[in-house]
């Protein structure tokens, strides 16, 4: 396997730390525990949803925090009694999954559904960030200052 050397990167960026713990953070995914299956869509521009797969899993063994960027969902099966399973097929070990969200990334609900824990996510830019246009004028700059002067003065 090749590694990433982001050294050079290091020494000509400033204020890029998140990225680069987050690619060298994905250089170690290989063998790393893939319980339990989720999947993540896009429902619409900025509208998602993470699917986590909980067969025999309630609410209850079930918690979810969101914190700056990061949004982890955790589980711990409570002990029911003493069984004596002749097979044991659906897992109910303890997990921990974390993700790392985007900037502006808001969780908004979070339900089970047919054993699946479901959790929508919504991209929410302040009005301040978004783009906005800027209106070109011709002619004289001090007649178009002149000219909201007087616009100004007439709305009050």
């Amino acid at each position: 396997m090749t590694t990433l050397d982001l050294a050079p990167l290091w020494r000509t960026t400033v204020g890029f730390d998140r990225l680069f713990d987050l690619l060298e953070d994905s250089g170690q995914w290989t063998g790393g525990d893939n319980y339990p299956p989720y999947d993540i869509k896009r429902v619409g521009e900025d509208h998602y949803q993470i699917s986590l797969a909980l067969a025999g899993f309630t609410p209850d063994e079930v918690s979810i925090t969101a914190e700056q960027n990061t949004l982890i969902v955790e589980g711990r099966k409570a002990e029911k009694g003493s069984h004596q399973y002749l097979y044991q097929g659906i897992s109910s070990r303890p997990f921990r999954r974390m993700f790392n969200l985007a900037e502006y990334v808001d969780v908004k609900d979070a339900w089970f559904e047919d054993g699946m824990l479901k959790i929508d996510l919504v991209r929410e830019v302040p009005e301040a960030m978004k783009p906005r246009r800027i209106a070109i004028s011709t002619g004289d700059h001090q007649q178009v200052e002149n000219h909201q002067q007087v616009e100004n003065e007439q709305a009050a």
